[in-house]
């Protein structure tokens, strides 16, 4: 596979304005606020208590126990054929689909399916279905494990395993070798199957990295599960609403943050010459780096929030009360920064599929698959992150009227509406660095 970049060139290349992109951005969200303000007084969001149900046609297709095997099996032989490709197929990036099966197929296309069809990767999971499978050879339920789940462990896995990810795509020795591939799909299914077996398969849903990252897009979604189990079609902050508040999410969604701003940083050419001529080794300089740029994006969003805090007279978890507003803006990033690798390695990694051994049977593989017009990556790239933030003015707005004093409401987000703009600049300073 190609080297990973996901930007479309340097600032010079970019073929948008940065001063009207920075001024149409801080607009956006300065509209945003005040609009809210006037016209939002009271919460709007009613979590999974909202949606239109749909046909009972509809509903039954989606939740037969065919649809769910046929997922599982789609899920599983995909999760054997990359490991099989990464142990024993060809070491040469260009001619093994498993790095563009886990980092453009995986990371990048779950994005816009969640984004469309919710958290899809629960029944797509390979590791749910090979927990399940041994447990029916054992005799074992697999929904009872050894322990009960504690409630504090929260999301802190999923964060962990994120960052794992994270750290072998964009700071380990060579991301895209299969041999890297095949290191972290091995080290990464021992852990989770541990903790299933261990805690039963409620562990997927709350300590595995894949679940909880479709499962935070997937709330963008307009189809959902309402309270009731009833699949309905509902506006996007409805679900965004439905995010529980448990531990460690605050830290995975910063996960998220970090290191997709990290990844726009990369090819910043004063960190290039930093990691290839810097007195440190490469690989322990993008380490630092890496856990710096989620550091500093907690150290923000932490200080907002206490702000917060302090000016609407509140106590408790603040950061954990508004974290789901981070979701939208993590979408946006994501969306910019992956949008390039998306298009034009998954064609790539498909065509790759034909011959995944390399056995010489396969047909002529492109260098890349054709890109859009580079103005319309670029605008999809600006847009994405402006929405993504205007979202999260929404989604803390909402939140904050129903739990802010009347009183000192607005007051209250101005702190959140500065961790916004932080994460405006920010974001879009590495989309044209980048």
């Amino acid at each position: 596979m190609t080297p990973i970049a996901h930007g479309i060139g340097g600032q010079h290349d970019l073929p948008l304005s940065p001063f009207y992109a920075f001024a149409g951005a801080f607009a956006a969200l300065l509209v945003s606020f005040l609009a809210l303000g006037l016209l939002w007084s009271r919460s709007r969001f009613r979590g999974d208590l909202a949606g239109r149900p749909l046909p009972p046609a509809l509903q039954r297709a989606a939740d037969a126990p065919l649809t769910r095997k046929l997922l599982r099996a789609l899920g599983l032989a995909a999760y054997l054929l990359t490991l099989a490709a990464a142990l024993f197929g060809s070491p040469d990036p260009q001619a093994n689909p498993a790095p563009g099966l886990l980092y453009a197929v995986l990371w990048a296309g779950l994005v816009p399916v969640s984004l469309l069809l919710g958290p899809v990767w629960r029944l797509l999971d390979p590791l749910r279905t090979l927990h399940a499978l041994a447990c029916r050879a054992t005799g074992r339920d697999a929904s009872a494990g050894r322990r009960e789940l504690p409630d504090g462990l929260g999301h802190w896995p999923a964060a962990a395993g994120l960052l794992a990810y994270a750290w072998t795509e964009l700071a380990s020795p060579d991301a895209t070798a299969p041999a890297t591939v095949a290191a972290f799909l091995v080290g990464y299914s021992l852990a989770q199957l541990a903790g299933a077996a261990r805690y039963g398969d409620r562990w997927f849903d709350r300590c595995d990295a894949f679940t909880v990252y479709s499962a935070l897009i997937g709330s963008l979604a307009p189809l959902g599960r309402r309270h009731d189990g009833r699949l309905v079609l509902r506006l996007p902050f409805h679900g965004l609403d439905a995010i529980p508040r448990v531990p460690g999410l605050t830290a995975t969604v910063c996960v998220l943050l970090g290191a997709t701003g990290y990844d726009g940083f990369t090819s910043a050419p004063l960190w290039v010459r930093t990691v290839q001529s810097g007195p440190l080794d490469p690989t322990l300089i993008r380490t630092l780096g890496l856990l710096a740029t989620i550091a500093l994006v907690a150290l923000v969003h932490g200080a907002c929030t206490t702000a917060a805090r302090r000016i609407a007279g509140r106590t408790g978890d603040l950061p954990g009360l508004f974290a789901h507003a981070l979701v939208p803006v993590a979408v946006g990033y994501l969306i910019a920064h992956y949008l390039t690798l998306l298009l034009s390695e998954a064609p790539r990694t498909v065509v790759l599929l034909a011959d995944p051994f390399a056995t010489g049977a396969g047909t002529a593989v492109p260098a890349s698959a054709a890109l859009p017009g580079a103005g319309t990556v670029a605008a999809t790239q600006v847009l994405a992150i402006v929405l993504g933030h205007v979202g999260g003015v929404v989604a803390a707005h909402d939140r904050a009227v129903r739990h802010f004093p009347a009183e000192r409401a607005l007051a209250g987000q101005i702190p959140l509406l500065v961790l916004m703009m932080c994460y405006t600049l920010g974001g879009l300073t590495l989309l044209f660095l980048g």
